[in-house]
């Protein structure tokens, strides 16, 4: 079925309606720098990656959790033995990023504006609620969108759960988003469209190797020029 049965389109948050990922990359940026003296810069990202990803399942998504690992992290480099001063830096890094300003990608804006008129318009993104709800406030957007989605994950079940909740069938929904793993495969499979608008920066966790090449699947430089398809 054609995006002219679309009755709601779902957008990402992070790196869809406004910049994340680049806080996160100077964050990992500083955390190496901290720790230059003990390991090169590639074993230190290393080791924080393996870190995050087996606190995923326990922790999730978001800055809170990033801190957690951070910590733990430096914990690993030092043999056990961090510095008490260290810990508070890492700990004040968190808070830095929980309190940046909200700085909205180009054209998000307009196109919400212009969608809103047509659709039902929802948030769907995953991460810390708290976190994602302060940026969203921050952002100046909640009143574009129906319905707001914070999940802990982005699965081919939480969408199959999302339309229904939203009382629609699986064509009439468009998910537009960054990540080809978390906002563009699982909408597919459950028989939604999707819409991947790159973003510069994208965590490797996000990233996929295979080629998508699906009848309800488009690619877009940015926001704004989707438009011109609904």
């Amino acid at each position: 079925m054609g995006l002219e049965h679309i009755k709601v389109i779902a957008f990402d948050a992070d790196d869809t309606l406004w910049v994340n990922e680049p806080f996160f990359r100077k964050a990992e940026q500083d955390f190496c720098d901290i720790f230059a003296s003990h390991l090169p810069k590639d074993q230190v990202n290393e080791m924080l990656f393996s870190t995050q990803m087996k606190n995923l399942p326990l922790y999730g998504y978001g800055i809170k959790p990033f801190t957690l690992s951070l910590i733990e992290t430096a914990m690993d480099i030092t043999g056990g033995q961090l510095d008490g001063d260290i810990v508070a830096q890492l700990l004040q890094k968190g808070k830095e990023m929980l309190e940046t300003p909200v700085v909205l990608l180009e054209g998000i804006e307009e196109t919400l504006a212009v969608l809103a008129t047509k659709y039902r318009l929802v948030m769907a993104t995953k991460g810390d609620l708290l976190d994602q709800e302060r940026k969203l406030i921050k952002s100046g957007l909640q009143h574009f969108f129906h319905h707001i989605e914070i999940v802990s994950d982005k699965t081919e079940k939480q969408y199959t759960q999302l339309v229904r909740h939203l009382d629609i069938q699986p064509h009439e929904f468009l998910m537009v988003g960054n990540s080809l793993k978390s906002d563009i495969v699982p909408v597919l499979a459950m028989g939604g469209h999707a819409f991947h608008i790159p973003y510069e920066t994208t965590w490797v966790h996000e990233m996929i190797e295979e080629e998508i090449t699906h009848p309800s699947f488009k690619t877009f430089a940015q926001a704004r020029e989707i438009l011109a398809y609904l």
